[in-house]
């Protein structure tokens, strides 16, 4: 029976911007690739692994099936560009500054994970969607981007896996723009979903338009998963999956009311699985309330990278090699999200 999650919710109370001293840390002989497949406004019952039968998504449910399904993974804000700065800080967004607020800039002063592998030898990249949207100076604070021509992310990829030196280990951010708004009226449909498939949240009402958007929205992540499921495949070819990290997840809820953008269930809880090979147990359901924050310092963690302790995340290395499913770890049983406004901007009409 799956464990009950319960959400803990707290507002901005300071910027902690303080500097601190890092984690030390060994580098291990075959450092691992990083691959984070990050969805844009999927939530968390939207794919086959989790039951959800108006979606296709095989690629998802093979890194499940490989390593962990985690059940009450919680994104840090229900907004875009606030969790996508949490996730490269490893913090809360409080403690991002104006990171916090959607289309504002990440401080100069805060560690990057991305910024700590590229200096300690990694080719770092993104596709996509990185952070944003936001301002910045130079590369996007994800990585150096490929630019996915017409929406090819796995051809962005390949540019991205020829532009490394031998031997290098990468880590790469495949962020597809999907499902975010809008949708082609209809494609679901057209593309042979059933209305019967869908099973509308109680506080939509359960109507043949919404049960059609439904299907439109999920016709998108098939499409993110599409491409995860041929990257996949490269890194299946070349023989670097078993050493591959693999985590996919979203950034926020979906594009409905009562969801993206606003602090309820639909609007914070992200799917999430997570492979590496033979380095974690596979089959395996955890239970354990985990946050997005927590995705910094495990990469850091496998690359051997020092860990800035002013990371409120917790690497999640140790329950990923936990052979056991449910609950894991006694003390991830509460999760923390905040929103500070939507967006800096004063409308002027």
């Amino acid at each position: 029976m799956q464990r009950r999650h319960f959400l803990k919710t707290a507002g901005i109370v300071g910027t902690g911007l303080l500097a601190s001293p890092l984690l030390s840390a060994q580098k291990p002989k075959n450092r691992p690739n990083i691959l984070l497949a990050i969805s844009d406004d999927q939530s968390w019952p939207h794919a086959g692994a989790y039951g959800c039968k108006f979606v296709n998504t095989p690629a998802f449910d093979y890194v499940a099936k490989q390593g962990a399904l985690f059940h009450n993974a919680f994104a840090p804000a229900p907004q875009c560009s606030p969790t996508r700065a949490s996730i490269l800080t490893g913090r809360y967004p409080w403690q991002n500054g104006d990171a916090a607020v959607h289309g504002s800039s990440i401080p100069a002063e805060l560690p990057l994970y991305t910024n700590l592998l590229d200096k300690a030898g990694y080719h770092v990249g993104m596709t996509g969607k990185g952070w944003g949207p936001g301002l910045f100076k130079g590369d996007n604070p994800a990585g150096k981007e490929y630019v996915p021509k017409k929406n090819n992310y796995t051809a962005a990829f390949r540019s991205f896996l020829k532009a490394r030196k031998p031997d290098q280990p990468f880590c790469f951010w495949y962020g597809a723009r999907q499902p975010h708004r809008n949708y082609k009226k209809g494609s679901g449909l057209k593309a042979g979903k059933s209305l019967r498939d869908v099973e509308v949240p109680k506080f939509l009402p359960d109507h043949k338009s919404i049960r059609s958007d439904f299907l439109d929205y999920g016709l998108e992540i098939d499409y993110f998963d599409t491409h995860l499921k041929q990257i996949l495949a490269i890194l299946k070819k070349s023989g670097e999956l078993d050493n591959t990290l693999v985590v996919v997840t979203s950034d926020n809820g979906m594009p409905w009311s009562r969801a993206k953008a606003n602090l309820y269930e639909y609007g914070l809880h992200m799917p999430l699985a997570i492979c590496w090979g033979k380095n974690i147990p596979g089959g395996r359901n955890v239970n354990d309330m985990v946050s997005l924050i927590d995705f910094a310092p495990t990469f850091l963690e496998v690359a051997g990278v020092a860990v800035p302790n002013g990371m409120s995340g917790k690497s999640l290395l140790s329950l990923l090699k936990s052979p056991k499913s449910g609950l894991v770890e006694q003390c991830r049983d509460h999760v923390f999200a905040s929103s500070e406004r939507h967006t800096p901007y004063v409308r002027k009409d």
